[in-house]
């Protein structure tokens, strides 16, 4: 399996990674290294990468699937196998806190000690529905003592959207934001009333808000490299990436 390793500077004891699409044993077109069991993808090969997957990251307990849904709810990691969630919290050592994407915006965080992490699915609607917030709201450290890695996802040039999303971002975002958002909307010189949307700049936004500053990457698109990433706009029946980060076993 070929994974991307977050670069950001957090502490020895975090383990963060982002799988791509190769070196599983998934078929077309969700080859090969898919990671999601709701797809219609052949559940043992499924199984097969994603213990493939298990053995890579040494020395862990559990890593936290989770049946996202599009929401802001935040669970705490280890509690239950597959809750309805769309991310997850912990302060406890081997248990990885993951998320599944393939266009929508993944994000992990932890404090600068190294004490509690987090993973956020960020599709649109939940960017717009807190789910940011409610994540940084589960740990208690100062947030300028929370640095984020931003993960593959879609990017502006190639995520359109509607006037319908781009007001549902004006109604969420505080009032002192909405120059921001508007400028995380590009409009499409040929269609009017669609917007080109940056997840990137909108997740900052709602960080920045929180007090968080410290924040990586970002540089990614999902649709354009097809070589590494499944992207469910260009694709349509697609596999996932999974995000996750974990803390080493003490």
């Amino acid at each position: 399996m070929t994974v991307i390793t977050p670069d950001w500077p957090a502490p020895d004891n975090i383990v963060a990674l982002t799988s791509t699409r190769i070196g599983g044993v998934s078929g077309p077109p969700y080859d090969s290294f898919n990671v999601a069991a709701h797809v219609d993808d052949d559940p043992a090969k499924v199984e097969a990468n994603r213990q493939r997957l298990f053995k890579y990251c040494q020395g862990i307990e559990q890593i936290q699937w989770l049946n996202q849904t599009h929401s802001a709810t935040v669970v705490n990691a280890g509690d239950a196998v597959c809750p309805d969630a769309d991310a997850s919290f912990t302060p406890l050592p081997a248990i990885a806190c993951a998320v599944m994407t393939a266009d929508c915006l993944p994000l992990i965080a932890c404090d600068q000690q190294g004490r509690q992490i987090a993973a956020i699915h960020a599709g649109w609607r939940g960017l717009a529905g807190g789910v940011i917030d409610a994540t940084m709201a589960k740990f208690t450290v100062p947030s300028s003592e929370i640095m984020v890695w931003l993960g593959p996802a879609i990017s502006q040039a190639n995520f359109e959207v509607g006037e319908d999303v781009r007001q549902q971002f004006l109604q969420a975002f505080n009032n002192s934001d909405q120059a921001a958002v508007l400028q995380a909307f590009r409009e499409n010189s040929h269609r009017p009333g669609f917007y080109f949307a940056d997840l990137y700049q909108l997740a900052r936004i709602r960080l920045n808000n929180l007090g968080i500053s410290a924040i990586y990457g970002g540089d990614f698109c999902t649709y354009k490299d097809s070589d590494r990433f499944y992207s469910y706009r260009r694709d349509g029946q697609t596999g996932r990436m999974v995000t996750l980060i974990y803390k080493r076993p003490d």
